[in-house]
């Protein structure tokens, strides 16, 4: 398995500059995200440094080495090929870097969508990328203080706003979302 640094030289390679600091504060925030809440720290880095790997391909090859996989993509995915780029970046992390682990690994594949019932680690790749420190948007402030008191109600919030936006640009909404949101309300 590739070291820390391995991955860095890779992303520092294949990621514009501004990109690379985004998943350098997800790594960041990650880690305090699991010294909080309980999860493995080295587990968390990983998935955090892995999360971004295809976010610069494009839409066409995204899709190819999805279905060149045997994945079967739906509707949502075909027209918004950008989701894909976590589950490219973790077929990339597994192929080419070594890591074999199933929770880095889905954290992810799950980081743009969430889904229903997600893992600790899912739920801290996907928040942290929400509100790492380069994340400048009207209320990320108080999104930050409200996940670092309480995860799921910080990956609430982070759903709602996400689907708020989504709707105001007139997209297709991931069902997974809609799944996860609805899993946090009817389990709180």
């Amino acid at each position: 398995m590739w070291t820390e640094e391995q991955i860095k030289g890779y992303l520092r390679e294949n990621l514009k500059e501004s990109r690379y600091i985004h998943v350098i504060g997800v790594m960041e925030t990650a880690e305090k995200l699991a010294t909080i809440y309980g999860e493995d720290k080295v587990k968390s880095r990983y998935a955090a440094l892995i999360h971004d790997l295809a976010k610069h391909e494009s839409g066409e090859t995204l899709i190819s080495i999805c279905k060149n996989h045997g994945y079967t993509l739906n509707s949502v995915e075909i027209n918004s090929p950008h989701l894909l780029h976590g589950l490219v970046g973790a077929i990339i992390a597994k192929e080419k870097m070594g890591i074999e682990d199933d929770d880095i690994l889905n954290a992810a594949i799950f980081h743009t969508t969430g889904k229903e019932n997600m893992t600790l680690l899912e739920k801290i790749i996907y928040i942290a990328d929400y509100i790492e420190p380069s994340r400048d948007f009207p209320g990320v402030e108080e999104l930050r203080e409200i996940t670092f008191k309480n995860l799921d109600k910080g990956l609430l919030k982070a759903f709602d706003n996400t689907i708020k936006f989504i709707i105001d640009k007139g997209l297709l909404i991931h069902q997974r979302t809609i799944e996860a949101r609805n899993y946090i309300v009817n389990n709180k």
